[in-house]
């Protein structure tokens, strides 16, 4: 098949699973586009949104339509690492055995992760990087695709330890959930207290997920697209001779590298889910906001006369 009519391949099942994801999902359209987005790019998402938004039945849905297996992890302060990756028993044998933590499975929902300490927030790290983990010196392959989807409470900050700067930036996207609006609030009363289960089919194997994604990374990019987001990227640095005003007066801390990268490959799947066979500049700024938001760290100044992050990198298109 050549990868022209791959994407075209692409487009239809992706709308079948947008669909599909609806039967279950009211709502939330962008969400799961971006979620989706991030999936099909390789990368991670972490989902900012309060209690009750339906975030688990969120990721529980597309780990179904996508057919891959999905394990949950409750972020609290007395989960260790081990709790996350396993641990070696002696078994009948007095011989050491690994037992799996729920690390190994191609989705996992780390919920409330900013529920618990460094540590074990970095029992991740290696794995949303390498997609291996390491355990008393054996280093295990985790199964491809791999994804990891973490939710944070953004109201309640007590008892909590904010992610650091070097797991943050492990995230492709940082996205924001909102309120439903009224009418999907009347269906999801509806839907949901009634005894009406919706079935949600398996539309993908694990197989066709890794090869959508390597099709992704085959799509070209013309260098203006690629020099755009980089510069983009470099104008969130405050020190940077083309930071603009608004970044030098209110960013302490501009975006890496790896925002550049995630740049153009959401901007690519953002692409060839409209059917595109290349993404222009259009596709980097409908990704940007998400892309950057939680790579710029502001200042006071930001905090005290009411500076969004989405104001910034408006302002950088």
């Amino acid at each position: 098949m050549s990868d022209v009519t791959a994407i075209e391949e692409f487009v239809k099942k992706f709308k079948d699973l947008k669909l599909e994801i609806a039967k279950v999902i009211i709502g939330q359209d962008e969400v799961v586009t971006q979620i989706l987005i991030s999936i099909f790019s390789g990368g991670h998402s972490l989902l900012i949104g309060v209690p009750g938004l339906a975030k688990t039945l969120m990721v529980n849905t597309i780990a179904e339509a996508l057919g891959l297996n999905f394990k949950r992890i409750q972020f609290t302060p007395d989960l260790m690492p081990s709790d996350i990756l396993g641990s070696e028993i002696l078994d009948e044998k007095r011989q050491f055995k690994f037992i799996k933590g729920p690390i190994f499975s191609n989705i996992v929902l780390a919920d409330e992760i900013n529920r618990t300490p460094p540590k074990t927030q970095a029992a991740l790290l290696e794995a949303m990087q390498e997609r291996s983990v390491t355990v008393a010196g054996h280093n295990y392959k985790l199964d491809l695709p791999y994804f990891v989807l973490a939710t944070q409470n953004p109201i309640e900050q007590e008892g909590t330890y904010p992610l650091p700067e070097a797991q943050l930036d492990r995230f492709m996207f940082a996205i924001n959930l909102d309120y439903p609006t009224y009418k999907e609030e009347v269906q999801v009363v509806k839907a949901t207290t009634s005894d009406n289960k919706a079935k949600v089919n398996a539309l993908f194997s694990a197989k066709e997920i890794v090869e959508f994604q390597n099709l992704i990374r085959r799509i070209p990019v013309a260098d203006n697209v690629i020099e755009y987001a980089v510069s983009m990227v470099g104008k969130t640095r405050p020190n940077s001779d083309a930071a603009p005003e608004i970044v030098k007066n209110y960013i302490d801390w501009g975006a890496g590298p790896r925002a550049s990268q995630n740049l153009i490959l959401a901007a690519k799947t953002h692409a060839a889910i409209y059917g595109k066979f290349s993404p222009d500049i259009e596709n980097v700024q409908a990704v940007a906001q998400s892309i950057l938001r939680h790579r710029i760290i502001k200042n006071y100044k930001a905090e005290a006369e009411g500076i969004s992050e989405t104001h910034i990198i408006k302002s950088l298109f």
